[in-house]
């Protein structure tokens, strides 16, 4: 009896040990394993050699401060202070000022649709365009591919709003119906239909919103909006696209 529990017990030492060592080499495997890189480790990698900050001429501030009456869920908390300069190859230049801009409202309330690409972002009367209520978009023309750096959008910032659904696309052809790259989406439950977007809300200012568009490629820009929050329709001062030839 005595050899039987002195067996058994042995046995239990032995699976206890074989576990252990398992775990062991299992977790030394791991610490040596190399770490899957970040996408921001390989932006840290890209040589920035002779980048320039994008040439941005901004309007003037028509509040200050941060809003406190705007009730919108998954917004982007704002800087508080300047953006920062947004750094791209020095030949990286202003692209759509006096390019052609159609959409689908083509008649809008107020406004015409060539002064989202006239050079005039200020929020004044005669600056800005107002299409029809719920998802509208406009589109602009660059008359060839480029390689697209940055898109600044100013909707309207005569006063703090939150302007929904906003969605960038790029597009080789003008119906956008193949080869379409989206670098910008704050839908975040698809009520527009082109997708659930993961980018946050945010509040219209002076200083517009900033898009990064990673050197995509194409020749047609669109945004695509679905009303605002201080009403049902949809507004543009200014959109500016930064890019520079295809080598």
């Amino acid at each position: 009896m005595i050899k039987m529990n002195l067996s058994y017990n042995l046995k239990i030492v032995l699976v206890v040990l074989c576990v252990a060592l398992i775990s062991m080499c299992t977790l030394k495997a791991f610490a040596n394993e190399p770490s899957t890189p970040t996408s921001q480790a390989k932006e840290d990698t890209v040589d920035k050699t002779g980048w320039k900050p994008i040439d941005i001429n901004l309007p003037a501030a028509m509040f200050v401060g941060t809003p406190q009456d705007i009730t919108v869920g998954n917004l982007e908390k704002p800087l508080g202070k300047p953006r920062p300069p947004f750094l791209a190859p020095p030949d990286t230049k202003l692209i759509s000022l006096g390019k052609p801009v159609t959409s689908s409202d083509d008649d809008p309330i107020i406004g015409r649709l060539k002064y989202i690409t006239d050079g005039d972002k200020e929020a004044s009367d005669g600056s800005f365009v107002e299409l029809m209520p719920f998802k509208q978009h406009v589109t602009i023309d660059l008359g060839k591919e480029y390689e697209i750096w940055a898109i600044v959008v100013w909707h309207y910032h005569l006063q703090p709003r939150v302007y929904f659904d906003v969605i960038a696309q790029v597009g080789t052809e003008p119906d956008f119906l193949m080869d379409v790259k989206t670098i910008f989406n704050n839908d975040n439950d698809n009520s527009y239909g082109l997708g659930v977007g993961k980018d946050l809300n945010y509040i219209e200012t002076n200083e517009g919103k900033l898009l990064d568009a990673k050197k995509v490629k194409g020749r047609y820009v669109r945004l695509h909006s679905n009303k605002n929050s201080n009403d049902d329709l949809n507004h543009y001062i200014e959109i500016s696209v930064y890019g520079r030839e295809i080598k």
